[in-house]
């Protein structure tokens, strides 16, 4: 393997200036999201708290992604044969 020397970087006012605008831009970007999410989130808990179905975390999630799980067949007795514990 080569060594070499280490490379010197230098941090100039340009980047500088440059890095603290793309921040700020995405720090604005960040607040409008979480407020649109919270208004969002506001009225979606609203209507889930006021609607007849109670449906838990987990039902909400696979409705909203449209999975519909099956329900097994069989008990215990599917999973062991014949066996009864």
């Amino acid at each position: 393997m080569l060594r070499r020397k280490p490379t010197r970087l230098e941090l100039k006012l340009d980047d500088i200036e440059e890095f603290e605008s793309v921040r700020k831009e995405l720090e604005s970007r960040r607040k409008q999201r979480d407020e649109a999410e919270a208004a969002a989130g506001g009225e979606e808990a609203a209507a889930v708290a006021l609607g007849a179905e109670h449906k838990s975390r987990e039902q909400l999630i696979n409705d909203r992604i449209g999975y519909k799980p099956q329900p097994k067949a069989g008990g215990r007795s599917a999973h062991f044969g014949t066996f009864e514990f």
